[in-house]
């Protein structure tokens, strides 16, 4: 706007000297005239007087200056038709074009904001799921870790329980092998004791109760028992203290340590009636 107005001061600049300079000629000739005819002036100067309008008075002539003011006007009139609306059109458009630019430059600024906080929020969720994914990977993985340990636990507790009950079953297996060799000799050395021979069938009997007698205090016990013994029990054996004890459920375990008789482990006692047992409360009283 402000360039506009300059713009219509400097064209009214320009019309006025034109006007000046188109004017010039007239009033230098003026001047030649009024030089020449200074005498003839000087002669006639008591008729003017007498009968001179005003502006004669003063030196201007009428009619040359309405010659003038009309010269003034054309020149007016066609400063204003060539150059003042042609380029007040164009600030015109020219300040339309500007205006347009900067709506559009707004609009641009506004919709790159825009692009940039889309992008901002597109880069944020993407962030977001990769932290999630990263997160649920992970714990994906620890599941799987988990998992395999547990499985690994697992087949390994399972390997060392059928490694034990294979142990079990093979020491057993040699214990009862063994229980014959100790019924041969236990036979031999009690027939040197006693200076006669023993049959077979009390042979066996003494070795029986030597292993599988049941102590005192051991009968109507409550609950599941777990029955332990030096040497592995027959069937005959464990149906003998099945019938004498009573409970609701039996396991039995082999520990040669405990060199002879049985120990009983139920809910509520434990009966020690193993020959390890009588001998410690034996060493205990002679202490």
């Amino acid at each position: 706007m402000l360039k506009r107005i300059g713009l219509k001061r400097l064209l009214m600049l320009v019309a006025v000297f034109a006007l000046v300079f188109a004017a010039l000629p007239s009033v230098m000739a003026q001047d030649t005239e009024d030089h020449s005819g200074t005498t003839e002036e000087h002669a006639e100067e008591p008729a003017a007087e007498a009968g001179g309008g005003p502006l004669d008075a003063l030196g201007i002539n009428l009619g040359f200056l309405i010659a003038q003011i009309i010269n003034f006007g054309i020149i007016a009139l066609a400063l204003t038709a060539i150059l003042w609306r042609p380029a007040v059109n164009m600030l015109d458009v020219r300040a339309q074009k500007i205006l347009k630019g900067l709506e559009d430059a707004a609009a641009a600024a506004k919709a790159r904001q825009n692009a940039e906080a889309e992008a901002d929020k597109v880069l944020a969720e993407a962030r977001s799921e990769r932290q999630k994914l990263l997160e649920e990977a992970r714990q994906a993985g620890e599941g799987v870790k988990k998992q395999i340990e547990s499985e690994a636990r697992s087949e390994a507790e399972r390997i060392r329980n059928e490694a034990r009950v294979e142990g079990d079953v093979a020491r057993n297996a040699q214990l009862a092998d063994l229980r014959d060799q100790v019924l041969q000799i236990s036979s031999a050395v009690a027939g040197r004791i006693l200076q006669t021979n023993i049959d077979a069938k009390t042979q066996e009997k003494l070795v029986s109760d030597f292993f599988s007698n049941v102590p005192e205090g051991a009968k109507n016990m409550a609950g599941n028992v777990e029955v332990t013994s030096a040497m592995p029990l027959s069937d005959a054996e464990k149906q003998k203290l099945e019938g004498a004890v009573k409970a609701a459920g039996y396991t039995y375990t082999v520990d040669p340590t405990i060199l002879g008789g049985l120990i009983l482990r139920g809910q509520d006692k434990v009966v020690d009636g193993s020959v390890r047992g009588n001998l410690n409360e034996l060493t205990g009283r002679l202490k």
